[in-house]
């Protein structure tokens, strides 16, 4: 099967980030039985070396520029946007990344009927399924990845939102664009059930199918031996709302509690991009904002505990995954462990759940006391990695859905 993939997020080398990494796994998968045009977005931190190294994994790869941000930040900028959102039923931020030179050259791509199958590598992709698009190409398949109107409304809810006025004005205009959108494809993806649950209320004739997110083994391996002390770590990009939001979190929330109980502890936020509200954080005592480091895996293997303190957004998490494979044990939020089976009657111990300070606190404190609790915990959680969670079996799932 020929099949034109589509990602306005560079997904090479697979460390920059949930998306980037799910993006390249996938298209490995797909590789592996098809031939893959893939069409991606240059940002500036893209290098020529890794235009050159993600060649290497495609059939065809056509790059183009970052498009040049049309409007300004000026109130009367943001009037307009919203305008536009109401209008054409678009968010301005997916609108921004379609530009004539690449829907023109996917259209053609499109009208030369060499593709059976269109994949978008994450919701924001849609925009580029044009009528012809979708007169051409007879499977459509959209990544989403997590709903955009669930998780506005979660945010919302949690009081975690960026800005609460917009956000309530986007939310209508939001279940309107994703039901809309949904109508363009044969086939809608997640990665857990609540977001299929989700999904299917929002456009019910279309088929959900879940394909989870993985983890490299090879990248993750289990660490050999427990270091101890009193090391936390956090893992993500920190550049986008839910991570920021969940540093921010635990930064002045949560880690003076632990610091009062254990004045040694340390705090280590790991993660590219971080913005300024992040990187102010360091002048919290304990805390250390890394930004891009060479391995997340050996800032993993030297920390006690991972804490996944994240207050919103849908969809299993990288950063949760990733953690457990390398064997070190987890205490994180319900959004945190989102998709996971951790806890509960029957189920072998794999993780703590806290969604309060307090309940952090406890749960750290308890790791940071029992060697025996952060090795039943790592035991538990890798085999569970390598018996569900490995991209091999990912990949294996969505070449079925592309299959039909």
């Amino acid at each position: 099967m020929n099949i034109l993939m589509l990602s306005v997020t560079f997904p090479y080398p697979p460390t920059r980030g949930g998306t980037e990494v799910r993006t390249f796994n996938l298209l490995k998968a797909l590789r592996a039985e098809h031939q893959v045009t893939l069409v991606t977005i240059r940002h500036d931190q893209v290098t020529d070396e890794e235009i050159a190294g993600l060649k290497n994994w495609v059939d065809a790869l056509q790059v183009f520029s970052l498009p040049q941000e049309k409007q300004g930040h000026s109130p009367m900028a943001k009037v307009s946007r919203f305008v536009n959102f109401l209008i054409e039923g678009t968010p301005p931020s997916t609108r921004s990344r379609q530009t004539s030179a690449i829907q023109n050259w996917i259209d053609a791509q499109a009208r030369s009927g060499k593709f059976e199958a269109v994949t978008c590598e994450h919701s924001a992709n849609e925009v580029f399924v044009s009528s012809t698009v979708q007169s051409c190409i007879p499977r459509r398949i959209v990544d989403i990845h997590s709903s955009v109107y669930g998780t506005v409304k979660q945010q919302l809810a949690t009081g975690t939102a960026e800005n609460p006025l917009r956000e309530r004005l986007n939310l209508p205009l939001l279940k309107r664009y994703e039901s809309r959108y949904c109508e363009k494809f044969t086939d809608l993806v997640v990665t857990t059930r609540e977001d299929a649950t989700q999904i299917h209320q929002l456009c019910p004739h279309r088929p959900v199918h879940i394909v989870t997110n993985g983890v490299d083994l090879e990248n993750y391996a289990c660490r050999k031996q427990d270091p101890g002390g009193h090391q936390l770590v956090f893992v993500g990009a920190m550049d986008t709302p839910p991570n920021i939001d969940a540093a921010i979190f635990f930064s002045q929330q949560v880690f003076p509690l632990v610091r009062q109980q254990y004045p040694d502890a340390q705090f280590y936020i790991v993660g590219t991009r971080p913005v300024a509200s992040v990187r102010a954080l360091e002048a919290l005592p304990g805390v250390i904002v890394t930004g891009k480091v060479p391995s997340t895996t050996d800032y993993l293997h030297q920390s006690t505990v991972s804490v996944v303190p994240l207050r919103s957004g849908y969809g299993i998490k990288n950063k949760t995954l990733e953690a457990m494979a390398a064997g070190i044990p987890v205490v994180a939020s319900d959004r945190g462990l989102e998709g996971l089976t951790v806890d509960g009657e029957g189920t072998p111990l794999r993780a703590l759940r806290a969604n309060t300070s307090e309940a952090y606190v406890s749960a750290i404190s308890q790791l940071f006391e029992n060697t025996d609790l952060r090795a039943t915990l790592s035991g538990n959680a890798r085999t569970m990695i390598e018996a569900d969670y490995t991209w091999q079996q990912v990949g294996q799932t969505y070449r079925h859905i592309l299959a039909g």
